[in-house]
Formats: structure tokens, C-alpha cells, sequence
């Protein structure tokens, strides 16, 4: 893989719970990496939820080859938060991995 081709840093992260000051469970994001990425929008749409415009952006953003990436974690690209929907590692030549992933604002 052309290592030009990873041009956006994009930050891992994986849900862990806890509990807020009066005891109530959260969930919290924790860092897993940094990684050097390619972000491709693959799609747009809008809808109405709740009475509220939604728009919602499908992408794909490949990263180098992990194996502790998974479908439960986001992705954070600027001020773009991406919920991670799969993952789908090159098996042929196991230089990266895609991350099939969903924004919505």
C-alpha cells in the first residue's frame, strides 16, 4: 500500500463503561490509537428523525493492518465522529484494513 495514499490522522476509540457522580452507568470513549488513514465518503442522505433534518454519510476509512479493531468502536477525523458498522481486513496481501463506517449530524 502507497503510504501517500493515508493522508488524514484519525483517532480509535472503544466504548468503556462507568458511572457518572450520582451513580448512574456511561459510556465513555477511551483512545485506542492514532493511526494515519484514508477517508473515502461513499454516500449521503438526508431524512427527517424526530422532527429534526438528519444527514447521514456513509464512508470508508482505511487504515494500516490491526487485528484489535472492531465493529463496537468510532473513528474521530477532525470533527467528524464515524460509528464503525464493520470491518474488513485484506486478506490477499494483509497490508490494511477497511472500516465500513456511518456519520450522521
Amino acid at each position: 500500500m502507497d503510504g501517500r495514499a493515508l493522508n488524514s490522522r484519525v483517532t480509535i476509540q472503544a466504548p468503556s463503561a462507568g458511572v457518572d457522580a450520582i451513580g448512574q452507568p456511561v459510556t465513555t470513549w477511551t483512545t485506542l490509537a492514532t493511526v494515519w488513514a484514508n477517508i473515502r465518503q461513499q454516500s449521503g442522505a438526508e431524512s427527517i428523525r424526530a422532527d429534526k433534518d438528519i444527514s447521514i454519510v456513509q464512508a470508508s476509512i482505511r487504515i494500516r493492518r490491526r487485528t484489535d479493531v472492531t465493529a463496537a468502536m468510532r473513528a474521530v477525523s477532525s470533527s467528524t465522529t464515524y460509528d464503525i458498522r464493520a470491518v474488513l481486513p485484506d486478506e490477499q496481501s494483509r497490508e490494511f484494513v477497511d472500516l465500513v463506517c456511518q456519520a450522521a449530524s
